[in-house]
């Protein structure tokens, strides 16, 4: 075995764990591919005889170009995203032949859901990273320190403060992901029956709705409160028949599927058998991109008349 192909093994060996801590960090596919895709090109440039951990090696490399492209964002005041982060969407019971790519598996070893991955969106870049990196994936703090040019203590205080930041939010569940399932499919019951106060029972009176249907459409919005949010609910009733249980960043979700052509996909966080937060994507570019296409295409089989 050549050099070149030992290298290219090793990396392949990690490349799943890299390409989770990369969307952890970025929370976009492509722009995680990106900088997976520049780890490489900078492992193949570089002497790694000294390197005694190549695991570690590659997650800093990973880390500090994904940092970079947050300063990048943060400095051009935008992003690359619409409302949502790019959401992982796979079926459930699926095996890997069936999902879109290695990011699953390291998403499916820590599954945290959709609506972290939009508080992470709040964090500046330094927290961001100081949180996915020790909390995350156990990178000790020195090495976070040398990654943002500060101290351990000062890399510590960035996972503290993140970490405040997502207690204070309640994006985290503290429900078996079976009890996420029924109560999903008891909201979906409801209103698919046109039930409003059985939804308002279901959410949470501060429940929080952000739906994206792609960049300046009015559809995008974010509603406040259980009776606004089960308004919502029920206009979007009739596709209640057309609903397929997926996994969505690990945890349960549905897609709306009318004709086996996926027209929204909903992810939820349930604390204490509430809804308290949903997130809606209905994008038709985005779930054509973000879903599994072995997914799309047993749908169609089965699609509705």
């Amino acid at each position: 075995m050549t050099e070149a192909q030992w290298t290219a093994e090793a990396f392949e060996e990690h490349r799943t764990h890299l390409q989770g801590v990369a969307y952890r960090m970025l929370g976009s596919l492509a722009e995680a591919d990106d900088a997976v895709q520049e780890a490489w090109l900078r492992l193949a440039r570089s002497d790694t005889d000294a390197v005694r951990d190549l695991r570690a090696w590659l997650t800093t490399v990973v880390a500090r170009v994904a940092l970079d492209m947050l300063r990048s964002r943060s400095a051009r005041r935008e992003t690359t995203l619409s409302v949502l982060p790019d959401p992982v969407v796979q079926p459930v019971g699926g095996s890997a032949s069936t999902v879109a790519g290695p990011e699953e598996h390291a998403l499916q070893a820590d599954a945290v859901g959709l609506a972290l991955q939009v508080v992470l969106e709040t964090l500046s870049p330094t927290e961001r990273l100081a949180f996915v990196l020790h909390d995350v994936f156990g990178v000790p703090f020195e090495q976070i320190g040398e990654l943002t040019g500060r101290s351990s203590s000062a890399a510590k205080q960035l996972a503290s403060r993140a970490r405040r930041r997502i207690r204070q939010s309640s994006s985290v569940p503290n429900a078996s992901p079976g009890r996420q399932r029924q109560i999903l499919d008891a909201f979906l019951a409801a209103a698919g029956n046109g039930d409003f106060a059985g939804l308002v029972e279901i959410l949470d009176p501060d429940v929080v709705l952000r739906a994206d249907a792609g960049p300046g459409s009015p559809l995008s919005q974010t509603v406040r409160g259980a009776a606004a949010v089960a308004a919502q609910a029920l206009r979007f009733a009739a596709m209640s028949a057309s609903a397929r249980p997926v996994l969505v960043n690990g945890m349960p979700g549905l897609v709306a599927a009318p004709h086996g052509r996926p027209f929204a996909l909903l992810a939820v966080a349930i604390r204490d058998d509430r809804i308290v937060e949903m997130d809606i994507l209905a994008d038709p570019a985005r779930l054509d991109q973000l879903l599994p296409v072995a997914l799309t295409e047993s749908w169609g089989s089965t699609g509705d008349d």
